[in-house]
């Protein structure tokens, strides 16, 4: 088994199935928010969306061993989940309504803080 293909083995199997479920999640959340009322609170919306977005690249990453994507979406998931983590307790206002990121992952149980550092590990501690 090559290296790439082993990312998805043992507890990497678990985090296909937390970034499955959160997919479905976030994808629901951020369908029914845009759908339904959009204009209260576009921006939030949006990320949620875009989280949503960022859990399904990593899902297919993590299943299809693509290390490289992976690495790359996990960037991204934890670099959101600070900058609009942070950008939502600065500025209350301008997320009338909750992302999956906002306060950091809070209406999430800190997961999504949690998650991409977990990612990180396994993804580096394999690599050596």
């Amino acid at each position: 088994m090559t290296a790439s293909s082993s990312i998805g083995t043992g507890p990497g199997r678990a985090l296909i199935a937390v970034y499955g479920l959160f997919s479905l999640a976030a994808g629901a959340r951020a369908t029914v928010q845009i759908a339904g009322r959009f204009q209260e609170a576009p921006l939030a919306y949006s990320l949620s969306a875009f989280a949503a977005l960022v859990y399904i690249v990593l899902t297919v990453a993590l299943w299809r061993g693509a290390r490289g994507l992976a690495l790359v979406a996990l960037g991204i998931e934890l670099a959101g989940v600070l900058v609009i983590g942070t950008a939502s307790l600065l500025d209350p206002a301008a997320f009338p309504d909750e992302t999956v990121w906002s306060a950091y992952g809070k209406g999430y149980l800190f997961i999504p803080l949690v998650l991409p550092v977990v990612g990180l590990y396994w993804l580096l501690r394999r690599r050596r």
